[in-house]
């Protein structure tokens, strides 16, 4: 049980970045000594330091009492840095990572080649790499223990195994308690940062023409000062007002669309929508990120369908309950 309870550690943190990381997979780690929890990490963007190594070097801080003084995120030089140690200086901790240690060189140098180098008492994996050439990392290495918590392991990661092959289609919706969605936001402050992080990663950001009608939205990344997503907007007919500011964000395209074929190339399509979006959009959506808000509301608009849902993680935005969901049958 002791190696569930941190494999769950890691898993939790992964979830907070779940989509952030774009291309890659949430991933998440932890490092303990004889029972004592050194770190918690998670990877956090591509082409940046992975879980393992950001936890390898809290791990430094937390046993050596010193400050590393270079970017933790820079991964180069945070592989030089962990190389550089005394041979047995983690030669008694236990590292838990949800995935297994990444055996290719890509934008970053390989996870599995590290940890072989470091020689760790014992090597914990939740899941093997499920794509073809970026497995055998757990090959490189000793004292391993494979499918801890399994089955969450790979829940974690299925975004990034439908964006391989095709779009991995992500519904956000924010609605209060009673399930109303009308009445300007709705959500907390933490909630709208989160949903603009995710905008800025997406390769699409997909509405429908009510939307851009009735909200005449603008749909950037202002609050993350970052650029915004380009959109494509699903409508049976184009009498949009271009006047909006939708049209108007500097270095972004928008585009008109009556088809959805789009959907067939390897890409993260984030949908904003209302109840016309959810319906038509129903047989092409992966998962749905609900944010749920602690009130009530005498507002109407509601997202009137029939769909069941299972709850795959749930966290908190502040006051707002964030649900990560899929579709059951889907």
């Amino acid at each position: 049980m002791r190696d569930e309870f941190y494999m769950q550690l890691a898993l939790d943190k992964a979830w907070e970045y779940q989509g952030l990381t774009y291309p890659n997979p949430a991933v998440g780690a932890v490092v303990v000594l004889e029972g004592n929890i050194l770190s918690i990490e998670a990877h956090q963007k591509a082409g940046t330091s992975h879980a393992e190594v950001l936890a390898l070097l809290s791990a430094y801080e937390t046993l050596s009492h010193r400050s590393i003084d270079f970017d933790p995120y820079d991964s180069h030089k945070a592989h030089a840095f962990l190389l550089a140690l005394p041979k047995d200086f983690f030669a008694q901790c236990s590292i838990y990572v949800t995935l297994e240690p990444c055996s290719h060189e890509g934008k970053t140098p390989s996870c599995a080649s590290l940890l072989q180098s470091l020689a760790l008492h014992r090597v914990v994996i939740g899941t093997e790499d499920p794509i073809a050439g970026h497995g055998g990392g757990m090959k490189q290495l000793e004292h391993v223990t494979v499918g801890v918590l399994k089955k969450e392991c790979q829940a974690l990661i299925e975004p990034f195994l439908i964006w391989q092959k095709r779009a991995f289609v992500l519904f956000k919706l924010a609605q209060t308690t009673n399930g109303r969605i009308g009445g300007g936001y709705l959500s907390s402050q933490a909630s709208l940062t989160h949903v603009h992080q995710l905008r800025e990663v997406c390769d699409t950001l997909l509405i429908g023409g009510n939307t851009v009608r009735v909200d005449r939205p603008t749909l950037d990344c202002r609050f993350i000062q970052a650029q915004a997503p380009d959109v494509k907007i699903y409508a049976k007919e184009d009498n949009l007002d271009r006047e909006i500011p939708l049209f108007t964000v500097e270095n972004r395209r928008v585009e008109v669309i009556t088809r959805l074929d789009f959907l067939e190339t390897p890409s993260f399509v984030l949908v904003e929508g209302g109840e016309g979006m959810l319906k038509a959009l129903q047989e092409k959506i992966d998962w749905m990120l609900i944010y749920q808000t602690p009130k009530l509301s005498t507002n109407n608009l509601t997202y009137n369908t029939t769909m069941n849902l299972h709850f795959l993680y749930q966290d908190k935005k502040d006051k707002d309950l964030m649900i990560w969901s899929k579709k059951i049958g889907h």
